[in-house]
């Protein structure tokens, strides 16, 4: 029934399609790619869309839809790799913070609020700003911006389960505290979870692009999308397809993402019911 309700969904389908398609070429890259992504000819520089160059070339002469195609590695990877980083972190942090109370949590949300009064992009800058502009390090402040998210979200819906009355039941057994956190009360929390990852990974994609823009993200001559509009803004008059094919895919990734975390939302909703 479920399911039926989710297939009904059409933009939750088509975001769902799309990210198979990103996977898909991720995976095969190297079969769907036409030719090496980093490889310069400056002899072929802002060649239109042709036989050849399906999608054109950028001012140093590479093949975009390569670089476009191994580009989705890169975004991908990113992105569920600082969500995560975030995620593990922040449903750590949101257990035990809204489990123990106290002190316990004094601190743990002091440290959130924290993190949560920079604005995220400015934050994830100044991370990688300090420990030097790298793939890894790009991930690494992603991940550290968006773990406030996740440990707030995880501490809101640990206290709303934790009096009930099988996690009650649970304590008056004996069981150890970590049985009731990790087997009782982190089931019941993770509807939301899951909906917010959905909507995560679009995000961090988007932020990666961001300081890839800014020359924080994947150094050259690596593919990525945010680095591919960075070389070629410049050049928007003379080669928009230089910095329109990159952008349709930031955008549609991004869009897919939050599609499908609808859908999801919408799929795990106990409140949410079938209409005819």
């Amino acid at each position: 029934m479920k399911m039926k309700r989710f297939l009904k969904k059409k933009g939750a389908l088509a975001g769902l399609v799309f990210i198979l398609l990103l996977l898909f070429m991720a995976i095969f890259a190297p079969f769907l790619a036409t030719q090496n992504p980093i490889r310069q000819n400056l002899s072929a520089r802002f060649q239109p869309p042709n036989s050849r160059h399906w999608l054109g070339t950028d001012n140093l002469g590479r093949d975009i839809y390569s670089r476009i195609i191994y580009g989705s590695r890169i975004s991908l990877t990113v992105g569920f790799s600082a969500v995560g980083l975030a995620a593990s972190w922040g449903i750590l942090i949101g257990l035990i913070s809204g489990f123990y109370g106290g002190w316990i949590d004094l601190t743990f949300m002091g440290i959130m609020e924290i993190l949560m009064a920079f604005p995220s992009i400015l934050l994830a800058i100044a991370i990688v700003s300090i420990l030097g502009p790298s793939l890894p390090n790009a991930i690494l402040a992603i991940g550290i911006v968006y773990i406030p998210l996740y440990a707030r979200l995880t501490r809101a819906q640990v206290l709303s389960v934790k009096e009930l009355e099988y996690v009650q039941a649970a304590r008056a057994e004996g069981c150890a505290d970590s049985r009731i956190l990790l087997l009782h009360i982190l089931p019941n929390c993770s509807s939301p979870l899951i909906v917010q990852l959905s909507l995560g990974v679009g995000n961090a994609i988007l932020d990666f692009a961001g300081l890839s823009f800014l020359g924080l993200g994947a150094q050259p001559p690596t593919p990525d999308w945010g680095s591919m509009l960075s070389s070629t803004v410049h050049f928007l008059e003379i080669a928009p397809w230089a910095v329109v094919f990159p952008g349709i895919l930031i955008t549609s990734a991004v869009f897919s993402f939050n599609l499908l975390g609808d859908g999801i939302r919408d799929l795990l909703d106990p409140k949410m019911l079938d209409r005819k």
